[in-house]
């Protein structure tokens, strides 16, 4: 069995850290997420609200660095959980556990941008070494390549 989601939308509000009796940090929020969009479609863009539990050190993470506005990655695990209301209607909870959460597009604007996580919003790390630039492989040209003889032997 495989139960993994992998989202990219924003914040609807302000997370707010909670503390459950045994003093785990717990955070809930929703991130409104835009659903495939093309001009034939016709109408206006369709956005989901997907509500977002997130535990402990995640929990923490989330509600020190987003807020309303931001794009989030979340990573995590489809839950749904039922329960008996105050009428005795029975009622379903769809909801994302986070078990990763991470910063997508340009960290000072909350409108538009990518959807690259980027290292540079990250919170910096204590005693970090310097980090080499990243590799650039778009400037090279076939003739860099050389062909290899075949002999008709695969090599495993």
């Amino acid at each position: 069995m495989f139960n993994k989601v992998i989202l990219v939308g924003r914040l609807t509000a302000d997370p707010e850290l909670k503390q459950t009796p045994n003093g785990v940090s717990v955070t809930t929020f929703a991130i409104a997420v835009d659903r495939p969009f093309t001009p034939k479609d016709g109408g206006d863009r369709q956005v989901d609200f997907i509500d977002i539990v997130a535990w402990r050190n995640t929990a923490e993470f989330v509600s020190r660095y987003f807020a309303k506005g931001r794009a989030i990655l979340i990573e995590g695990a489809l839950q749904i959980r039922s329960f008996t209301d105050k009428n005795d209607q029975k009622r379903r909870v769809y909801e994302v556990v986070a078990d990763n959460c991470r910063f997508v597009g340009d960290k000072n604007s909350s409108s538009g941008g990518g959807y690259a996580p980027s290292d540079a919003d990250a919170p910096p790390a204590r005693n970090a070494p310097a980090q080499m630039p990243a590799a650039s492989y778009s400037s090279g040209s076939a003739d860099d390549f050389s062909e290899i003889d075949d002999d008709g032997d695969l090599p495993f």
